[in-house]
């Protein structure tokens, strides 16, 4: 213990470039630069292109594609609901985050390779009238969701271990940053691609990803928890997890945010999903276009993130949380109500903040509101509540535009425009915490 507090000591000494560049810092920052390869071209970008381009073709087909992109991110969800908590008990009993990590992402990798294989392959063959090489893609971008995001949830735990509680902010917003750097070199792949080719930036993504995540991978050690836990099934974690849920009086402000993540990240996680698709055919951007517009959201989540830690570390997470929540708010109405390509160009360099700030002030929250013997577990919560809320979100909208597919772009303004009522919920709810 007095070994930690000297270190922590030390640590609240460092000048920021010390800080922000110390080989610990560095490479778990590095780690968030290739993930986020992976999280904008895939899930955002090439994945939905991907879809649109194998199934659109005028507005009714454009809505249907938008229903299988909402319903496969759902599906990535719902695992991550059933597993996440029992990944944030696993924290807590190993202390182990890099032992899991490094698995994780080699299967995120192994199957973004192989929806690159399976999409350049003819199967002459149908599933419910469907290719049979589409069916085989979306299955495995399901997988390949799952291990990313759950990568993440020991990737986000590891922040508490890197600096004092007055540098959490800082190291947050300058690792969040550093990954929306990695969205502007993931989009170099963008001129081999062919036209409407979108399934050639897969295997590349793949090999991006895999390439900056070994930094973290292969620098530093993980100390062994002392003392030590008596070994236990993994499923048995639930047990745990209903005894966090029975002492939440005790918690209850950390409950309540979960809450309110719940419902800011149902409406962040579904824009996300559907922003190439709405921007194309709502909006009437081509994917140059969007190419572009992208770039210009990217680098206002870099301003953004490393400036939200700064604005955390002064007001508090709490009320940068609030104020994350108005920007994101105003995003989407401008979005839902764009009329010409200029509001969407506002609209999305707005939803470019938000988009980072959400994670600087959310993990700066969880890490100064937790007890530190369960703070895996309440991370676990955390992405539990993120991923129902990731399910939900692409859920309704896909819905949304399933039932409303014969009333053209109506359906998708409808559906963005629903998102705007979950976040008022989530700063309604916001209001309730007090710390």
């Amino acid at each position: 213990m007095m070994a930690q507090i000297e270190r922590s000591k030390t640590a609240a000494k460092r000048p920021l470039w010390g800080l922000y560049f110390s080989l610990p810092v560095l490479s778990w920052a590095l780690y968030d630069f290739a993930n986020t390869i992976f999280s904008s071209n895939i899930i955002t970008i090439f994945f939905p292109f991907y879809l649109q381009e194998t199934i659109g073709g005028n507005e009714q087909l454009n809505q249907i594609a938008s229903t299988f992109i909402s319903y496969a991110n759902a599906a990535a969800s719902l695992l991550l609901v059933l597993f996440s908590p029992l990944f944030g008990v696993l924290i807590d009993r190993t202390g182990k985050k890099k032992r899991y990590i490094i698995p994780f992402t080699l299967i995120c990798v192994a199957c973004t390779i192989f929806m690159g294989l399976a999409a350049s392959t003819d199967f002459q063959k149908d599933i419910f009238g469907l290719p049979a090489s589409l069916m085989l893609v979306v299955l495995l971008f399901v997988a390949a969701k799952f291990f990313y995001h759950s990568s993440l949830i020991f990737y986000d735990t590891m922040l508490a271990d890197l600096g004092t509680k007055e540098e959490i902010p800082l190291l947050s917003g300058f690792g969040v940053a550093v990954g929306y750097i990695g969205t502007l070199a993931g989009l170099a792949v963008y001129p081999f691609i062919g036209d409407g080719q979108f399934h050639q930036a897969f295997i590349p993504t793949a090999i991006l990803f895999l390439i900056f995540s070994l930094p973290l991978m292969l620098t530093g050690h993980e100390a062994k928890l002392s003392p030590v836990v008596e070994k236990k099934s993994f499923i048995s974690g639930y047990h745990e997890v209903i005894a966090t849920f029975k002492e939440m009086k005790a918690h209850r402000m950390i409950f309540l945010f979960m809450i309110v993540y719940f419902f800011l990240n149902d409406a962040i996680a579904t824009a996300i999903a559907m922003m190439a698709v709405y921007a194309k055919a709502i909006v009437g951007f081509s994917s140059g276009q969007f190419i572009l517009l992208y770039l210009v959201s990217t680098i206002a989540s870099i301003i953004g993130s490393f400036l939200f830690g700064y604005i955390t570390k002064a007001l508090g997470a709490k009320k940068a949380v609030n104020v994350v929540g108005i920007i994101l708010l105003i995003a989407l109405f401008i979005g839902t109500f764009a009329v010409n390509e200029a509001m969407f160009w506002a609209a999305g360099s707005l939803f470019g903040v938000s988009l980072g700030a959400v994670w600087v002030t959310s993990r700066t929250f969880i890490i100064e509101n937790t007890p530190e013997e369960k703070r895996g577990q309440f991370f676990g919560l955390f992405a539990f509540s993120g991923k129902i809320s990731a399910m939900v979100g692409p859920f309704l909208y896909g819905t949304i535009t399933l039932l409303l597919a014969d009333y053209g772009n109506i359906a998708s303004r409808t559906a963005l425009g629903s998102l705007m009522m979950l976040v008022l919920i989530g700063l309604i709810v916001h209001r309730r915490i007090r710390i």
